[in-house]
């Protein structure tokens, strides 16, 4: 499931990271990190934003956010409203939660329930690797 940092392969590390749609520059904040978060989509974002990863600790406004989500980590709801709050106007949240098989799994219509309840809305789900995968949240056009 995960790999050793000195393992990476930058170039499967970029490729990854591209589907997320960031840019050189962009600050995104990584939220509920542990030990099990891909460390070949972490470089490969750093890799493409040209810098490291925030944590929850920053108190500056971010771009994009990435968190780490598995089922056991509470109630989804109060981390995306969390999540949104130093997310700058037309941001978006990359919420990587295991594949489904996988330990930690969360229901795609749980996430399809959170969202609204969060004030977001899904538009996407990317494959993010052989363990996560990534679904894209962003306010509602009508709220941005």
């Amino acid at each position: 499931m995960s790999a050793d940092a000195g393992s990476i392969d930058p170039e499967e590390a970029q490729r990854r990271a591209s589907a997320l749609n960031l840019d050189a520059g962009m600050t995104v904040q990584e939220l509920n990190w542990d030990e099990d978060a891909d460390p070949i989509i972490r470089s490969g974002i750093e890799a493409v934003i040209s810098g490291d990863l925030v944590d929850e600790d920053f108190d500056d406004v971010v771009d994009a956010v990435v968190m780490w989500w598995r089922d056991d980590d509470g109630d989804l709801v109060d981390g995306l409203v969390d999540a949104i709050g130093p997310l700058a106007d037309h941001g978006v949240i990359w919420l990587m939660t295991p594949k489904p098989g996988r330990e930690g799994h969360i229901e795609s219509e749980d996430i399809a329930d959170a969202a609204p309840t969060a004030g977001l809305q899904q538009t996407s789900t990317i494959s993010a690797g052989s363990f996560w995968q990534g679904t894209r949240l962003v306010a509602p056009r009508s709220k941005r």
